[in-house]
């Protein structure tokens, strides 16, 4: 029998794509699909990941840019933003639309907005083919939403509503985010601390911004430190933090730095908060059964991902200043409740919506 051939389209800025296509990926494979996934960052030619990168860092580097560019021109679907989409889309559709002639596929799954808008182009040439659109935001904006879309697969009532704003007689399924294996099945507590070398009974927090360390993390790291607080500071995939934190933990010793490191799961068990910013980390340190400090850092899609997660509960908020952090932190921590054992969700959960899922779109 010829295995079903599912092709899933993510977009290397930031991590979170990726990783989200990393866990449909997986659970596909297990059911005996072949896939592929294709970075449309690098599809756009030569150099547009890392232009890619560096123009939406430039925007969050400018107080209030991205905000404005979101929810003025992205959330909406201004004339801006049908532009960048169109100039984005022309680039990659004809090279995916070779990739399809050469490898047909039954199933694609746009993790990507740029993705979505490139496959509704195309769907009318591959008629067989179904088309599932999955975004984790609060609240997708308008370039998500596309005509010739089976399926769309979001994480929230909040976000079903949104795709509804603009494509009222959509399919949309509410489903559980999906997580790597390690957070379904993570250490104790103190196994975890005692793979990490921390004291038993201290307290400790696991500090992380993104892949890309948005905000003063260095700075508030440190601050941690002083006021007696063991601190996981994790600087993703920004050279530049990671040195920083090591700086810091060179002068403050309850600083732990690690760069890119795939052991999330496990220093999130070890900690009894984890600061972050808004984005699929929450989801994360929910699994694992530890509260949350939002860092309001990320502009524009981050505040709205803060706001939900602040309705769900079991979090707080603060500025990005050190001094804030620090105060925002100790108050987390005295209301913090003894440390929970294994996972408070499992991954049945997920696999079950996506098997509905699928079965929907006839797969």
């Amino acid at each position: 029998m010829t295995r079903q051939r599912a092709l899933l389209l993510s977009g290397s800025i930031g991590m979170g794509h990726d990783t989200l296509a990393e866990a449909c990926a997986a659970k596909l494979e297990s059911d005996g699909w072949s896939t592929e996934t294709l970075d449309l960052m690098r599809l756009l030619g030569r150099g547009a990941d890392s232009a890619g990168d560096a123009v939406f860092r430039s925007m969050l580097a400018v107080p209030g840019l991205y905000d404005a560019f979101h929810f003025a021109a992205l959330r909406t679907g201004s004339g801006l933003a049908r532009l960048a989409d169109t100039a984005a889309r022309r680039q990659i559709w004809p090279r995916l639309q070779a990739r399809l002639d050469a490898e047909p596929a039954d199933l694609i799954i746009s993790v990507f907005a740029t993705g979505a808008s490139a496959v509704s182009q195309l769907a009318a040439r591959y008629p067989s083919m179904s088309h599932v659109v999955f975004c984790t935001d609060a609240t997708p904006h308008r370039l998500w939403v596309h005509r010739n879309v089976d399926l769309y697969l979001v994480t929230s009532a909040v976000a079903e509503h949104a795709v509804r704003r603009f494509e009222p007689g959509a399919q949309v399924l509410v489903v559980p985010a999906p997580l790597r294996g390690p957070f379904y099945d993570p250490p104790s507590q103190p196994e975890a601390r005692g793979r990490l070398g921390l004291p038993g009974h201290e307290r400790c927090v696991l500090l992380m911004s993104g892949a890309w360390g948005i905000g003063p993390v260095a700075q508030v790291a440190e601050a941690l430190g002083n006021a007696g607080v063991h601190v996981l500071a994790v600087a993703g995939r920004n050279t530049r933090l990671e040195r920083n934190l090591r700086a810091a933990a060179a002068r403050q010793p309850r600083v732990r730095p690690f760069g890119y490191t795939t052991r999330i799961a496990e220093l999130m068990a070890a900690s009894d908060l984890v600061v972050t910013s808004s984005g699929d980390t929450c989801t994360e340190a929910r699994t694992v059964g530890r509260p949350l400090l939002l860092l309001d850092v990320v502009q524009g899609h981050g505040r709205d991902n803060l706001q939900h997660e602040l309705e769900l509960g079991d979090a707080a908020v603060s500025s990005g200043r050190a001094a804030d952090v620090v105060r925002g932190a100790l108050a987390a921590l005295d209301r913090a409740k003894p440390a929970t054992a294994g996972a408070t969700r499992t991954q049945a959960a997920w696999q079950s919506a996506f098997a509905t899922a699928l079965e929907s779109v006839g797969r």
